[in-house]
């Protein structure tokens, strides 16, 4: 028997579909989910960009957990740098039964206190630690874990690690932020500011659909074979990290003894909410009311590019049990046909049932629930070891511990998923050509090296020297003694 999945109000029965016929085909890329959705765009706070979900390399009894907030994050965007919103509640959500309902959830909320008022500045000499006196603005949080409708508080008053300002103000930054990272319940977190982890050429992808080592039908033609464009790089986000025992995950919170035992799959996503109701006063804004859900991320490019404009808030408010809503745009991809126009690849663009797959299911043998209720989830194989020697291609390559099996820092999910719409995979031979196989943004990797210990993502970028800063005027002006 196959999978049900629920469509414009019948029962669709999906293919037990293998591994590699799901691998065949995905959806064309774009900037994983920064500013995908309309309203969201306008609330940068409260705005999922990437969620990750890995096994910890490094501790391999562990699952870390990564959720990025506030896209586009420019180093040198003071005086009042980018930090978490204290009327936002962020959650991270895992459902480890297959059902589409969370069973554990992770909140963290936030409070931000000024210890000087008299003065512009976020801190008022060198930081060397979160919780320095100079630190003027400081941002503290806690974390309740909720399972079976009992409700924990982890932690309470850690410490937010602020912006990486400059030189200054953060003598050693990385040292600083280490101090970050607290030990809670059987693992570790972190919240702060870091170097936004995830790469593509966003420059050219949304400049309807290009690739700068191809060359597309519209005209004027971009020259073919240009080196591609990092959009995201030099560019921060505002992350939160969890690290937590594979046990504390699972439905029996008992170890997880291989990759094919009934407790090793897990599903992920987070969510951000805000109040019902916002009073405006006078340098003032209060919230009230029961909590709305306003943004939701899984897995990466969904709502940006699987969903259309028309129902792109929708889905952000939207929680995975009504899925079924949205299924006939998994199954019948707008940028399948779009990409074929484009370079002349033939793609499928109807009765998707393979991305029904790797969206809504999980792919059977690898990540799929061995009852499962289709939904939208970044589904992981947690008995999956990690690779020694990662490949960013992840599982099109062979390497079973990364992406769509989870998804790492390192997992270049543009280049993943324009190679399997396109059909060129091992998988699909009929399709397994030049240039289908050969499809990419031309951006590979992220623009700094990931940390090989917990947080893992890379040390942000500052303000006082960035990539986006230009030089000025060379001449120095002479001040009086």
């Amino acid at each position: 028997m196959g999978t049900r999945i629920r469509r414009a109000g019948k029962l669709t029965l999906l293919p037990a579909l293998g591994v590699a016929a799901v691998l065949a085909s995905s959806v064309p890329a774009g900037a994983s989910s920064h500013r995908e959705a309309p309203l969201i765009s306008q609330d940068p706070v409260a705005d999922n960009t990437d969620v990750y979900a890995f096994v910890s390399p490094d501790k391999q009894d562990s699952v870390t957990l990564m959720a990025n907030f506030i896209p586009f994050e420019e180093p040198a965007g003071g005086p009042n740098f980018y930090r978490f919103g204290d009327d936002v509640l962020y959650r991270l959500n895992v459902d480890n039964n297959g059902d589409a309902v969370p069973d554990i959830t992770y909140d963290f909320r936030f409070t931000t206190a000024t210890r000087n008022g008299n003065t512009f500045l976020t801190n008022t000499g060198p930081v060397t630690s979160p919780t320095d006196p100079d630190q003027n603005v400081i941002q503290t949080y806690s974390v309740t874990r909720t399972e079976g409708g009992h409700a924990q508080t982890w932690t309470q008053n850690l410490a937010t690690v602020p912006a990486n300002v400059g030189p200054v103000s953060n003598p050693n930054y990385a040292a600083m932020a280490a101090q970050g990272v607290h030990t809670i319940g059987t693992g570790k977190v972190f919240a702060g500011q870091r170097d936004d982890p995830f790469f593509a050429d966003t420059g050219s992808i949304f400049d309807l659909g290009q690739l700068r080592p191809f060359q597309s039908a519209f005209k004027p033609k971009p020259r073919a074979g240009q080196a591609g464009r990092d959009g995201l790089g030099g560019f921060n986000v505002n992350s939160i990290a969890l690290q937590v025992a594979k046990s504390d995950l699972a439905n029996d919170h008992r170890s997880v003894a291989s990759s094919t035992a009934s407790n090793a799959v897990i599903g992920v996503w987070s969510t951000t909410y805000r109040r019902a109701t916002t009073t405006l006063s006078a340098g003032r804004s209060t919230g009230s009311g029961g909590w709305v859900q306003v943004s939701r991320l899984g897995s990466p490019l969904v709502n940006e590019v699987v969903i259309p404009l028309k129902d792109k808030d929708k889905w952000n408010g939207s929680v995975p049990a009504n899925d079924g809503q949205f299924a006939s745009y998994v199954l019948h991809p707008e940028l399948a046909g779009l990409i074929t126009g484009l370079y002349g690849v033939p793609t499928p663009t109807t009765d998707r049932t393979d991305l029904a797959a790797i969206f809504l299911t999980g792919i059977p043998g690898l990540n799929q629930p061995a009852s499962v209720t289709a939904s939208e989830q970044l589904r992981l194989n947690m008995g999956v070891k990690p690779t020694a020697k990662p490949n960013p291609l992840g599982v099109l390559a062979g390497d079973n511990a990364g992406f769509p099996n989870g998804r790492r820092l390192a997992d270049d999910v543009t280049d993943i998923e324009l190679r399997a719409v396109a059909g060129g995979t091992p998988f699909t031979p009929d399709f397994n050509v030049s240039p289908n196989n050969d499809l990419g943004d031309g951006v590979n990797h992220n623009d700094k090296p990931f940390l090989t210990v917990f947080p893992y993502a890379a040390t942000p970028w500052q303000g006082y020297q960035n990539r986006h800063g230009t030089p000025g005027s060379k001449t120095v002006p002479t001040l009086a003694p």
